[in-house]
């Protein structure tokens, strides 16, 4: 199974999270495909994914994180013993986020989206200083990030299996071209049936 969680202000309309549901269902394995809307609140989208795969064995279970979903997904990983794949992940969000407190929209939607000063300190509790099994981690970093910085990544996941991306951006423009490596790490080939 894979979950796969967005990054800040995202949903599961962004474009990386609509190719892999894509391909999933080309696949014929949609129900192994798994992307909520995450609330605002850290404390609440970590209880969301946790109620998500709660019967899912460990060794079945691979959860892909965008941005603060790869910082979600990191503590995830720790905790539940599963991979992970990071997609430009937020390394210390406290820090990056804390221009975002107050009400602005979603990037897909007009919807509201309040991120509140608690929510800072709620992603304190799933900080995690040093990852334990390097090798159930995949990077997919990108060097032209303009919100996060690439080395600090590269840093966080040392000993992982990494990708860096030379330029890019943030969302991963050209996504669709790490799909079946990202597969392949999650244990499920390009070809309907494997």
């Amino acid at each position: 199974m894979i979950l796969y969680l967005h990054g800040f202000r995202s949903s599961p309309l962004s474009m990386k999270s609509r190719l892999l549901a894509a391909q999933m269902q080309a696949l014929g394995r949609s129900q192994e495909w798994q992307c909520p809307q995450l609330p605002a609140s850290p404390k609440l989208a970590i209880e969301l994914a946790l109620s998500l795969v709660k019967d899912v064995p460990p060794a079945q279970l691979t959860i892909i994180g965008s941005s603060l979903g790869g910082y979600y997904a990191t503590w995830l990983a720790e905790r539940l013993g599963c991979r992970a794949v990071l997609l430009n992940p937020a390394i210390v969000p406290l820090l990056d986020l804390e221009q975002h407190v107050g009400v602005t929209t979603a990037f897909h939607s007009d919807q509201p989206f309040e991120f509140k000063r608690d929510y800072i300190e709620e992603l304190r509790a799933y900080a995690v200083p040093a990852i334990t099994q390097p090798e159930r981690y995949f990077l997919l970093a990108a060097t032209g990030d303009e919100v996060l910085d690439y080395r600090d990544m590269v840093a966080h996941y040392a000993g992982a299996r990494q990708t860096i991306i030379d330029g890019s951006d943030h969302g991963i423009s050209e996504f669709a071209d790490y799909l079946a490596p990202v597969l392949q790490f999650c244990g499920i080939g390009m070809d309907a049936g494997q």
